[in-house]
């Protein structure tokens, strides 16, 4: 129940929130609902005026379409039943007429049923002006005679509504209507939204009104009994048994929350009611699932339906433990500073981290939760995981994960598109690409993204079938594309760097004798040697023979250095700096460990670090040759 209690509480440290439009990054709406409400996708506006006539109706297009609606337990979980809305909702509940314009026996019951619960509510001591206008426009049974007079609705030569737009409905009226574009399947599906205009002055929609949200809570409220023990609170409230579904968009129809197979053997051998297993109050379970709806659609990540959500009690907005440095480090890039040495770049860690330390609005003692939702039938949604730790405590484990698992990469691309570098750990999602490829399947992701996330939050262990994988695929560049090697790469590096407790850095560690280390060195060397002399874009033997050489370093070292010779004899005398290396790198090996014994993941950090140093090395001496050559052209044109 502790998930349930922080999502509640979260709802009620944000009740400033509620009710309150925001705007997702792809421009979608959302927003804290209140309690009884729920949304769905409005096919067409109907327009009332303040007497209760009709005044104007349109089809509402995709990107305004979700619509914030009052709903009941019943009704928001129904499925096949006679269960309505209390004010908008299809074609077949609101529309009194149906039946007149060839509806069925069903769509009476269904009107019947809605008419009778709105007329509760607009003669209700709690009721609004807007509730008893679309009240007296519905009551007088004349919404699709006035929808098809507004042409949003269409008449065969029988006078029967036209159910779907075919060719014998073109003959008739031409192009196809913007209704019909917009709805999937039968008319009396549409959902019909309502709201109030006025001649004198500007209306809020009823569906954006906040005093309609108050109207609707405070009748529904009354109508609540059957008081138990809520588990969560611990106090005597109106419980429920019905939950909320629509978690993760508006057409998911899996519950946390559900025990209705009385049948079957959900709790059936075990209680004698679903209430004797975990009792849980009407409020809480709304306010829980609203907070728990809100976070997705603010910071969450989905993946194949799977969700990842990192949330604090107090300070919503944390860092989740998914994201690479380069996301989570909320400061101007021009203030970051790059440092190749693990203690000054650990500090700065530090203070990425120090922002989210500070936010809070209550007491400084917040919690962090994490938790993965994902449903394995559409009728069923669990939690996979789920952890809540003191937030100071997370902050230092996702500080010391970023430090340790960290290396330089250069696969991210700045706001103008161009590619930056950046220390840190990788992104989990980067690791699952780097251990099974560009084109991996999202179960896969997800899976890899689940179990990444103990070792950072729990500082756990890399699983080693994953460190395997990316190593693997780090030593055979041939299969891959050069800019998705060099990504799997600096991935393999860090994960390997983890393992190591961050002890490795990007530079060059000269004074390292460690066999695979010095292995890895010289692979380096030939690469960037044969790199230097060849005139193309050629793969060298280095890259092509790099899977063969870490399973027998030794006898594949010989056929490189082999290839090698065209080149240095081509060279002649400037081959020197290229053969002192590789003297200087193999003298440190033990002639008695200069063997094929396989390498260890060690020698891809040798590998990155010597080929990182022989270049930053190569870029000095371009640099110096520049300068020289502007200082001579100084003086000539002096």
């Amino acid at each position: 129940m502790s998930w349930l209690l922080n999502l509640y509480e979260t709802y009620q440290s944000n009740l400033d929130r509620v009710g309150k439009i925001e705007l997702k990054a792809n421009e979608q709406l959302f927003m804290l609902l209140p309690i009884s409400h729920t949304t769905q996708t409005a096919h067409i506006e109907v327009r009332v005026t303040e007497n209760g006539e009709f005044h104007s109706a349109e089809v509402v297009d995709k990107g305004g379409a979700n619509t914030v609606i009052p709903t009941t337990e019943e009704s928001a979980s129904r499925t096949s039943g006679v269960v309505a809305y209390p004010l908008h909702d299809k074609l077949g509940y609101v529309a009194g007429d149906y039946a007149d314009y060839g509806g069925s026996r069903r769509n009476e019951e269904q009107y019947a049923a809605y008419i009778q619960q709105l007329q509760d509510w607009a003669l209700s001591s709690h009721a609004t002006s807007k509730v008893k206008s679309i009240y007296t426009y519905l009551n007088k049974r004349t919404l699709i005679r006035d929808l098809v007079r507004e042409r949003i609705l269409f008449l065969d030569e029988n006078q029967r509504l036209i159910e779907k737009w075919d060719d014998r409905a073109e003959c008739l009226y031409g192009e196809k209507p913007p209704l019909f574009s917009v709805l999937v399947g039968e008319i009396e599906s549409a959902f019909v939204r309502f709201t109030v205009r006025s001649a004198d002055r500007q209306l809020l929609p009823v569906w954006e009104d906040p005093e309609m949200y108050d109207s609707f809570i405070r009748y529904y409220n009354d109508k609540l009994g059957d008081v138990d023990l809520c588990y969560v609170t611990g106090q005597r409230l109106p419980i429920t048994e019905r939950h909320a579904n629509k978690i993760r968009n508006a057409a998911d129809k899996a519950k946390l929350i559900s025990a209705n197979d009385t049948s079957g053997f959900t709790f059936r051998g075990r209680f004698r009611e679903s209430r004797n297993a975990a009792s849980i109050s009407y409020e809480v379970s709304q306010k829980a699932h609203n907070a728990l709806k809100w976070l997705i659609n603010r910071q969450g990540k989905i993946i194949g339906q799977r969700v990842f959500l990192v949330w604090g009690n107090d300070a919503i907005q944390m860092p989740p433990p998914e994201d690479d440095f380069y996301s989570i480090d909320p400061r101007p890039a021009e203030q970051k500073i790059i440092s190749e040495v693990h203690t000054d770049f650990a500090r700065e860690v530090a203070k990425a981290l120090d922002g989210y330390r500070n936010r809070s609005t209550g007491s400084k003692e917040t919690n962090v939760n994490i938790m993965i939702l994902d449903s394995a039938t559409t009728g069923r949604m669990a939690v996979l995981y789920y952890r809540n730790m003191d937030k100071e405590l997370y902050l230092d484990r996702l500080a010391e994960w970023h430090s340790t698992c960290m290396w330089l990469h250069q696969y991210r691309k700045d706001e103008a598109g161009n590619w930056v570098k950046f220390f840190g750990a990788p992104a989990t999602r980067d690791i699952a690409y780097a251990a099974y490829g560009s084109r991996v399947k999202d179960e896969l992701v997800k899976g890899l993204i689940e179990r990444m996330i103990p070792c950072i939050v729990d500082g756990r262990r890399i699983p080693r079938d994953i460190l395997d994988s990316v190593f693997r695929r780090a030593t055979s560049p041939v299969s891959m594309e050069p800019w998705e090697w060099e990504k799997t790469l600096s991935i393999a590096c860090a994960l390997i760097n983890r393992e190591y407790k961050g002890g490795f850095n990007v530079g060059l560690n000269e004074s390292l004798n460690d066999r695979d280390y010095l292995f890895g060195r010289l692979l380096a060397v030939a690469d960037v040697f044969e790199r230097a002399a060849l005139e193309d874009n050629r793969a060298t033997n280095a890259i092509r023979y790099m899977n063969a050489f870490a399973r027998h370093p030794a006898r594949t070292w010989s056929t490189i250095y082999s290839a090698l010779q065209p080149h240095m004899t081509k060279l002649g005398v400037k081959a020197t700096y290229w053969t002192k290396i590789i003297d200087e790198v193999a003298s440190r090996i033990p002639v008695e460990e200069f063997n094929n014994k396989p390498l260890s993941h060690l020698y891809l950090l040798g590998f990155y670090s010597q080929r990182h140093a022989l270049y930053q090395k190569k870029k000095e001496n371009e640099s110096d040759y520049s300068e020289n050559n502007q200082g001579v052209m100084n003086d000539d044109n002096a």
